[in-house]
C-alpha cells in the first residue's frame, strides 16, 4: 500500500486506535480524531507523524472548524477512515422502552459519518488517488435481538456509502465499506451475550489495513461469521426461532 496522509475518526480507543498504530507503523502521516485524546496521548510521544484534531462527530456545528483544523496540517487527504461509532440496545421487556435511543445512535453512527464526509471531501478531492472508507458492521447481514438502533444505523451507513460511491466516481474517489464482526473493544466488553469469532482490535485493524490496499467496494470479516449470517438472510424463519427471545410464561 502506498504511503500518504490518512484521517481516522474514533481513534482514541478500540479499532480506531489499533488502525492508527497500524498506519503509523507503516509510515503514514496520521491525523487522528475523537472527542478526547485518550490513549493517543502516549502514542503521540512516540510518533512525530501523529496529529490529533478533536472532533465530536455528532455535532454538525463543528464541521467548518474541524475542516479548517485539518487544512492547517495538510492541503489534502489520501485516505479517510470513518470509524467512530457507538452502540446501545433496545429492551422491549421494559414497560417504557427508550425510543430516544434511536436518535442517539443515529446521531453518531450515521449522521456523525455524514458530518465527517462533509469535513473531509474537499481535502480528498485534492489527492491524486483518494480513498474514502466507512465502517459499517456485519450486523447488517442479518437481524439481531435488541439491535434495532445499532443495526439500522449501520445499514444506513452501508447504503449511504454505496450511493456515495456512484457520485464520487467522477472525482476518482474510491469508496470502501468495512463490515467487521465482533471485535474486543470498550463497547463490546459491555455485551452480556455470546459473541462468536470474537477478535482483538489489533487483529481487526491488520485485516482492514491489508484489505484496503486493494480498495474493495466492501470487505466483511471474519468469513466464518459471514457464512453463519448467510443463514439468517436465506432461512429467516429458522434464524428467528434460534435468536428471538422466548415468550415468558405467566407465573
Amino acid at each position: 500500500m502506498d504511503k500518504g496522509i490518512v484521517w481516522i475518526t474514533g481513534a482514541s480507543s478500540g479499532i480506531g486506535l489499533a488502525l492508527t498504530k497500524q498506519y503509523l507503523d507503516a509510515g503514514w502521516q496520521v491525523i487522528a480524531s475523537a472527542r478526547t485524546q485518550g490513549e493517543l496521548v502516549s502514542l503521540s510521544e512516540t510518533y512525530e507523524s501523529l496529529t490529533f484534531v478533536p472532533f465530536d462527530i455528532s455535532d454538525d456545528s463543528q464541521v467548518h472548524a474541524v475542516r479548517e483544523a485539518l487544512l492547517s496540517h495538510t492541503a489534502h487527504l489520501d485516505c479517510v477512515i470513518l470509524n467512530a461509532g457507538t452502540c446501545e440496545y433496545l429492551d422491549m421487556t421494559d414497560t417504557d422502552p427508550d425510543w430516544k435511543m434511536m436518535d442517539r445512535i443515529m446521531s453518531v453512527n450515521f449522521f456523525g459519518l455524514v458530518n465527517s464526509v462533509d469535513v473531509c471531501l474537499p481535502l480528498l478531492k485534492q489527492s491524486s488517488r483518494p480513498h474514502l472508507v466507512g465502517v459499517s458492521s456485519q450486523a447488517v447481514q442479518a437481524a439481531f435481538p435488541q439491535a434495532e438502533a445499532y443495526g439500522a444505523s449501520k445499514a444506513a451507513v452501508r447504503y449511504f456509502l454505496s450511493s456515495l460511491r456512484m457520485d464520487l466516481k467522477q472525482f476518482n474517489i474510491d469508496v470502501t465499506c468495512l463490515l467487521p464482526g465482533f471485535v474486543d473493544t470498550p463497547l463490546t466488553q459491555k455485551n452480556t451475550f455470546s459473541m462468536p469469532f470474537l477478535m482483538s482490535s489489533d487483529d481487526a485493524a491488520k485485516r482492514m489495513f491489508t484489505a484496503l490496499a486493494s480498495r474493495p467496494f466492501e470487505f466483511a470479516f471474519p468469513k466464518r461469521l459471514s457464512a453463519m449470517l448467510w443463514a439468517g438472510r436465506y432461512f429467516p424463519k429458522l434464524w428467528l426461532s434460534m435468536l428471538a427471545p422466548k415468550k415468558k410464561s405467566n407465573q
